[in-house]
């Protein structure tokens, strides 16, 4: 699972006000190229959206975000979630994906954080909210004392700083709403979402430059 966030690169943060979306929103984002979707738990239409995406693109690597409870990792893994982030570090989060068999990003801010997520056993770590907690120059700091964590910053990350966030060898990848937003979802802009998508994908390349 590390390899395909690795592979890909950017990450949509996906948040659906409309359900009716969910769908032609992920089809755009796989034309385009990136087919790592992370759908976050922030509105109601989101277990909907989840299950729709699921069903309709099976074949898309479809993950979970914003997971705050315990339960809601159950909830993804019983929906087909093949991934689930938070956006802190929670230890009775961790043990209930480790329960559930699931691929879990724990979200860290600080030094002490990333330690503790270390200590329970996680080397790939999501840093939010990246651009307020300090951007490419905090996690320039983590490199030497956590030289054996990666990361994927979100949070602030967009389209024209995420490839300067990329650039960092201790950076797998990243994560943002950008290439697929609310306005473009209420106009029904999927060429434009493709579009972006493509852009992204094109700006990334195809392999890190610190792991070729």
């Amino acid at each position: 699972m590390r390899d395909l966030f690795e592979r890909f690169k950017v990450i949509p943060v996906l948040i659906f006000a409309e359900l009716k979306d969910a769908a032609p929103t992920a089809a755009a984002l796989i034309s385009g190229g990136l087919p790592v979707l992370e759908v976050t738990l922030r509105t109601d239409a989101a277990w909907n959206a989840l299950e729709n995406i699921i069903a309709a693109h099976p074949d898309a690597v479809t993950g979970v975000g914003t997971v705050l409870e315990p339960e809601q990792m159950m909830r993804a893994k019983e929906i087909g979630a093949k991934f689930a982030v938070s956006p802190g570090f929670d230890p009775l989060l961790a043990a209930a994906a480790r329960e559930q068999d699931l691929f879990y990003i724990p979200g860290v801010a600080t030094a002490s954080e990333v330690m503790l997520a270390r200590r329970a056993g996680f080397r790939f770590l999501k840093f939010f909210p990246a651009e307020a907690a300090g951007g490419k120059a905090m996690l320039q700091s983590f490199a030497s004392p956590f030289n054996d964590i990666t990361f994927c910053p979100t949070g602030g990350v967009n389209a024209e700083n995420f490839n300067d966030y990329l650039t960092l060898p201790n950076v797998a990848c990243v994560g943002g709403s950008w290439v697929a937003t609310a306005a473009d979802m209420e106009r029904g802009d999927w060429q434009g979402i493709a579009a972006k998508a493509h852009a992204a994908r094109t700006v990334a390349g195809p392999s890190h430059p610190a792991r070729d």
